[in-house]
C-alpha cells in the first residue's frame, strides 16, 4: 500500500516495462499520488493498482490528473507519440506542469519537444537512467538530469524515490546528450570485449582464462562483471538490456554527432557491430550475448559451455 502523501505534486507514469515498473512502485510506495497508463494490462499494472495507483484510460487522462508526468519508454518516437496528438500529454497538461523523460531519447527530438511544451507553459526535464531493473526496484538507479534549476529543485524529491545518484548536468537536453555518450562508452566496451573474446578463443585462450586475467585487474569494472555472466555461466538475466535498444541508442549517437558536425568513426564501428548482431540474434537478445554472435561471424564458438539452468 502507498505511504502517507507528503507532497502537493500529483504524479503520472507511462512506460511500465523492466525499468518503469520499479520506478513507479517506488513513487507510489513513498507517498506520491500516482496515475498510470498502459496500452494493455500486465502484472505491472495489477501490482501498481494494488499499491494504490490509479489506472487511466489514456495519456490525456494521465496529463489531466497530474502535475508531473514521468515517461520511461523505448525512445523518441514513443515519446513524441505520447506528447502530441488529441489524446496526448500536451493536450491535457496545465501550464506549470512538468514532463520528465527518463527514456534514452534523441537530443534533437528532445530539443524540439522542449520548445513545443514551453510554448504552452509546460516544462520538459530529461532524466535518462543508468544501471538495471534490479536497481530500479531497489530505488538505487543513477540518473543524469537536464533541467532549469528551479524545475530541477521541484522534481528532485521525486527522482530521489527511485535514484540513489542524481547528477544535474545543465539545461533541458543535457541529460539525453550525456546518456548517449555514457552508452557509447559502455557499449563500446561490449563491442571490444566481444571482439577480444572472439580472438582469444580462436587462438586458444578460453573465456575462463581471459576472465582470470581481467577480473580484479585494472581493466575490470562493474559493466564487465555483469556483461561476462552470459559468456561464463550462460546467465541471460544478469544484464537486462536488449541488442535492439543498444542499436537504437547508437543510431541516436550518430544523429547527435552528425548534428554537431563531429566525426564519430568509433561510434559507427560499434553501431555496426550491434547492427550485425541484431540481425543474427533477434530483437530480444540481450547485450551480454554479443560475444557469441560476433564470434559466430568468424566461425568461432563462444556459446556458454555450461548454461545456467532455469529454476
Amino acid at each position: 500500500m502507498a505511504g502517507k502523501s507528503h507532497t502537493t505534486e500529483t504524479v503520472g507514469f507511462i512506460g511500465l516495462g523492466l525499468m518503469g515498473h520499479g520506478m513507479a512502485k517506488n513513487l507510489v510506495d513513498k507517498g506520491y499520488p500516482l496515475s498510470i497508463f498502459a496500452r494493455k494490462a500486465s502484472d505491472a499494472t495489477v501490482d501498481l493498482q494494488q499499491r494504490g495507483a490509479v489506472l487511466r484510460a489514456s495519456a490525456l487522462d494521465v496529463a489531466q490528473a497530474s502535475s508531473v508526468v514521468f515517461l520511461c519508454v523505448t525512445g523518441s518516437k514513443d515519446v513524441e507519440a505520447l506528447v502530441r496528438g488529441p489524446q496526448g500529454l500536451k493536450a491535457g497538461l496545465r501550464p506549470g506542469s512538468v514532463v520528465v523523460d527518463c527514456s534514452t531519447s534523441d537530443p534533437v527530438s528532445t530539443q524540439a519537444l522542449q520548445a513545443e511544451l514551453q510554448a504552452v507553459g509546460v516544462h520538459l526535464v530529461d532524466a535518462p537512467l543508468s544501471r538495471t531493473p534490479k536497481e530500479a526496484w531497489a530505488g538505487t538507479l543513477d540518473t543524469m538530469v537536464g533541467a532549469e534549476p528551479a524545475v530541477f529543485a521541484r522534481v528532485e524529491p521525486l527522482l530521489q524515490t527511485f535514484a540513489g545518484r542524481i547528477v544535474h548536468l545543465g539545461g533541458p537536453g543535457t541529460g539525453h546528450r550525456m546518456k548517449l555518450i555514457n552508452n557509447f562508452v559502455s557499449l563500446g566496451y561490449a563491442a571490444l570485449y566481444a571482439e577480444a573474446l572472439t580472438l582469444a578463443q580462436a587462438v586458444g585462450v578460453t573465456p575462463q582464462m581471459f576472465d582470470a586475467v581481467i577480473r580484479g585487474g585494472r581493466m575490470d569494472n562493474l559493466f564487465y562483471q555483469t556483461f561476462m555472466e552470459y559468456t561464463l555461466r550462460g546467465d541471460k538475466e544478469a544484464h537486462k538490456f536488449t541488442l535492439t535498444n543498444a542499436f537504437k541508442d547508437l543510431r541516436y549517437l550518430e544523429s547527435m554527432a552528425d548534428d554537431a558536425a563531429v566525426a564519430n568513426p568509433m561510434g559507427n564501428a560499434v553501431k555496426n557491430a550491434f547492427g550485425l548482431a541484431v540481425q543474427s540474434g533477434g530483437p530480444q537478445t540481450m547485450v551480454p550475448m554479443l560475444p557469441e554472435l560476433v564470434a559466430a561471424l568468424s566461425g568461432v564458438d563462444l556459446a556458454p559451455k555450461a548454461p545456467k539452468e532455469s529454476p
